[in-house]
This record gives C-alpha cells, structure tokens and sequence, in this order.
C-alpha cells in the first residue's frame, strides 16, 4: 500500500513544477526581439533548437513579413490609361 502511494506522491510533486513557457508563432510574431533572437539561434544550431521550434520561426517571420493575408486585392476604380 505504501509503494503505491509513494510512487503517486512522486508523480504528482513531479507535475508541479514550473513548465517552461512555449513558443508560437502568434507569440513570437508578437514580440520582434524574442523572434530575431532565436533566427539567429536557429542559423547557429538548428539541432539544439529542434525543427519544431525553428519551423514556427519561420512561420513568424513569414507573418510578420506577409501580414494574415486577409486584405483582399482592391483594383482601382479608374481603368489605367495607357
């Protein structure tokens, strides 16, 4: 009976601990420093980072760049002369 609720203990307090804060690419998109910060990274060491991590920078950057790609194309109301 003992065992069992010691090993439960240990899982639980080992849940408990502060996780680390994950990056997205809304998050990342959002705050320019932490997204230069980790291109550079990325360039460096990309094995250390992993391809998850490195692939939402990516996206980021794109994002950033390209905007949500929600504004639709509004052609001019006069016909251009040539």
């Amino acid at each position: 009976m003992k065992i069992p609720f010691a090993c439960l203990l240990a899982l639980l307090l080992s849940a408990c601990g502060k996780s680390t804060p994950t990056d997205t690419v809304e998050s990342l998109a959002a705050n320019p420093e932490r997204l230069q910060e980790l291109r550079e990274q990325c360039r460096t060491d990309r094995a250390k980072l992993g391809d998850e991590l490195c692939n939402a920078v990516a996206e980021a950057t794109r994002k950033r760049f390209m905007g949500d790609g929600k504004v639709p194309y509004t052609p001019p109301k006069e016909q251009p002369k040539f």
